[in-house]
């Protein structure tokens, strides 16, 4: 198959390298993008522009920052473009709904990453849902990354599956480090961080580990976290369930987005940014 990666950050790029190893042709569209991203891409077929992509590929796999997404099945849509479209964003269902609405629900598949970008097999799952998911799952078959079709149970919203997985995984994974985060800076406010620790270290032990962990892997990851809390937040809020959580933790996230492409940050030098609004 000629499959395109729109586009390949670290997480597309890993899933590009997936479908080469399965003797697939895998491009991508270089026009305005970083050296990074053309360092990455290096054993990808470069294309100028999405045209030029999309008059090649039977197949676009979309995996981009989740405020980006539905501008780029617009963009993909713009082009004229006929092959099956795999949105593997981190997107409510609604925004998946809208994706697959602009491109016709025969050619959308829903998609949704759990894990990091994939190296070994068993660390990263692809989840699919939708018409086509299981021809899908195929380009994958043997690959570091694993694809899993799935069927929802007792719901309606088959072809957006997919979505939902992985709005209920990282509102908990994701938040869940917000809110760690959060903990600690209210704590350091009130000058008690050290009792906070100390009580910690007695009755929660690896928490204060956990903490400066979490530090370090989301500075330089926030800022793409902050449209995925408010998906996560719209996903809740058309659940009739409170949604007001991951508002917040899309805050968090977005006090912390200057330390894109820097090196990890300390738990102390994120302690002071949050402490510090904008």
């Amino acid at each position: 198959m000629r499959l395109g990666i729109l586009h390949p950050g670290a997480m597309g790029a890993s899933v590009g390298k997936c479908l080469l190893t399965n003797g697939h042709e895998v491009g991508w569209v270089s026009q305005g993008r970083s050296p990074a991203s053309v360092q990455r891409a290096a054993a990808f077929q470069p294309f100028k522009n999405m045209d030029e992509i999309a008059a090649w590929a039977d197949g676009l796999i979309s995996v981009c920052p989740p405020h980006a997404a539905l501008e780029v099945a617009q963009a993909v849509h713009a082009t004229g473009y006929q092959g099956l479209f795999v949105d593997a964003n981190a997107i409510a269902p609604s925004t998946a709904l809208r994706v697959a609405e602009t491109l016709g629900l025969s050619a959308h598949v829903d998609g949704g990453i759990i894990g990091p970008p994939p190296q070994e097999r068993n660390t990263t799952r692809l989840y699919l849902s939708g018409q086509h998911a299981a021809l899908i799952a195929d380009w994958f078959q043997g690959s570091a990354l694993v694809a899993v079709v799935i069927e929802p149970e007792g719901s309606d919203d088959s072809h957006v599956a997919a979505s939902v997985l992985k709005m209920a995984y990282a509102a908990y994974t994701k938040g869940s480090a917000a809110l760690l985060l959060l903990v600690n800076a209210l704590a350091a406010s009130g000058g008690v961080l050290t009792a906070l620790q100390t009580e910690w270290h007695r009755s929660q032990p690896g928490l204060v580990d956990r903490s400066e962990a979490t530090a370090a892997m989301v500075s330089g990851k926030a800022w793409r976290f902050v449209g995925e809390m408010y998906e996560i937040s719209e996903t809740a809020s058309a659940a009739g369930l409170p949604d007001q959580f991951h508002v917040g933790a899309a805050e968090v996230f977005e006090r912390l987005a200057h330390f894109k492409d820097l090196p990890p940050q300390t738990l102390a030098q994120i302690l002071e940014t949050l402490a510090t609004p904008k």
